[in-house]
């Protein structure tokens, strides 16, 4: 009797421990394949909002790359909570504990939080937008993409520049494209023999002739100055924001030409140079 009831009692086992291995087998390779299944839906969710958005006109070019990489991680993190579910893991408890490690790995990682807290900042006060040119903490270029740590840039000659969030949103931001319009300022010195009023109603004339350059508010040439060897007159306009370079350059040319055109002398530096022999008045010289 009792040989009989130890014999059932290892076949009891015995099929408890095969259906432990087929159930773990099972469970297992179901798992993997909602890995490898879930892994390759964020993938490829993360490049079909990516061509969406791409075609999409009205979406803010800057929220673009946070929403596709939000979309990927979302599908990653329902994957992971669906395989840890398939080993029978209370997911209830487990977000619990997790909330708890991530405050205490938060306190560990502050710096790197504090450049997530910025780009949210960045994000929804927008000093700056997808494709502005900025100046920021020493560096300059045009913004190409804003993410959760780090704000990545373009520079003039082509460098690439990713600077953290943290430093950009604690730093002063110059937005050069914000504004629609922009004011060119640069002077231009005459000689003091020249005629003031002459030299001025040519640059006026070629700002005027300019086609980039807006007619309100009107092109100014007023005296900025009366230099060591010069008389200064400011060249001030003002184009549209993306016309700015291109302006600039071609009035600086077309300034110079006309006022040599015009008979007007653009000056070099010149000193006057007193000398004195023996302790007398002396001599005057001009060099």
């Amino acid at each position: 009797m009792l040989q009989d009831l130890h014999t059932a009692q290892q076949f009891i086992l015995s099929q408890q421990v095969r259906d432990l291995l087929v159930n773990g087998s099972v469970n297992f390779i179901a798992a993997v394949l909602i890995l490898i299944a879930g892994w390759t839906a964020a993938g490829w969710l993360a490049a079909w909002m990516r061509r969406i958005l791409a075609r999409t006109r009205h979406f803010d070019e800057t929220l673009k790359p946070i929403t596709v990489s939000l979309v990927r991680y979302a599908v990653i993190v329902v994957t992971i909570l669906a395989v840890l579910n398939r080993f029978g893991v209370e997911t209830t408890s487990l977000i619990a504990v997790i909330g708890a490690a991530g405050l205490a790995v938060g306190l560990a990682i502050q710096g790197a939080l504090s450049n997530v807290a910025a780009g949210v900042m960045l994000l929804l006060l927008r000093p700056f937008r997808v494709g502005d040119y900025i100046d920021v903490g020493g560096a300059g270029g045009t913004v190409r993409a804003i993410g959760l740590f780090t704000t990545e840039m373009v520079s003039p000659d082509l460098v690439y520049i990713a600077m953290p969030n943290s430093q950009i949103f604690g730093g002063t931001i110059t937005n050069y494209s914000r504004e629609p319009t922009r004011r060119i300022n640069f002077t231009v010195g005459i000689d003091y023999s020249d005629d003031i009023e002459t030299a001025q109603k040519i640059v006026i004339g070629v700002m005027e002739a300019e086609p980039r350059v807006l007619k309100e508010p009107k092109p100014m040439a007023p005296v900025g100055a009366l230099g060591a060897s010069s008389v200064d007159i400011i060249v001030r306009c003002w184009v549209r924001n993306s016309d700015y370079w291109d302006a600039f350059f071609e009035l600086q040319k077309a300034v110079k030409l006309a006022l040599d055109a015009g008979g007007i002398t653009i000056p070099f530096p010149q000193r006057v140079v007193t000398l004195r022999r023996d302790g007398g008045a002396g001599t005057d010289a001009q060099a």
